[in-house]
C-alpha cells in the first residue's frame, strides 16, 4: 500500500487479559446528502433526538448552532454519552460521531436512521470498540 498510511494499534493488555467489548465509538461519514436538510438546524435537532431514542439512548440535552452562510453542529448529551454532528451542506457532506459508555444502547441503529433522514447516497462508518473497566460498565447512573 505504497503511498497509504497505516492505521497503529497499541494495547498495554497482557494476553491473559480477556478484552470484552461492551462499549462502541462508531465515525460516520454521509456523502451526497440532502444539502437542504444539512443546513436546517431545527431538523438535525430533531433527528439527533430521534436517533439516540432509537438506539434506547438518554437524551439529557440538545445543544447546537448554525453557520453563517451554511452549515450545522448539533450535539445531543446522552445518558450513555453523545451523539454529534457536523454538516457541510455546500459540499452535500456530514460527519457523525456516536459515542456509546455500557452495553445497552444501539448505536448502529442510530447510524441506519442518520443515514436514511439525510438522504446519504454514499458513506463510511468505522467501528471502533471500547474497553472500559469493569466498575464503569456495572455503575448505573441516574438523571438528577
Amino acid at each position: 500500500m505504497a503511498g497509504q498510511k497505516q492505521n497503529q494499534i497499541f494495547s498495554s493488555f497482557s494476553n491473559d487479559q480477556k478484552l470484552t467489548h461492551h462499549s462502541k465509538h462508531l465515525l460516520l461519514e454521509l456523502y451526497r446528502c440532502d444539502n437542504a436538510k444539512l443546513n436546517d438546524e431545527s431538523f438535525l435537532r430533531c433527528t439527533l433526538n430521534r436517533a439516540a431514542k432509537l438506539a434506547k439512548a438518554t437524551v439529557l440535552n440538545l445543544i447546537s448552532n448554525k453557520f453563517e452562510p451554511q452549515g450545522v453542529t448539533a450535539i445531543a448529551l446522552l445518558a450513555e454519552s453523545h451523539i454529534s454532528i457536523h454538516t457541510w451542506p455546500e459540499s452535500n457532506y456530514s460527519a457523525v460521531d456516536i459515542f456509546t459508555c455500557g452495553q445497552n444502547m444501539l448505536p448502529e441503529i442510530a447510524s441506519q436512521y442518520l443515514i436514511d433522514a439525510l438522504k446519504a447516497e454514499e458513506h463510511s462508518l468505522r467501528v471502533i470498540n471500547r474497553n472500559p473497566p469493569s466498575a464503569v460498565l456495572k455503575e448505573i447512573r441516574t438523571v438528577v
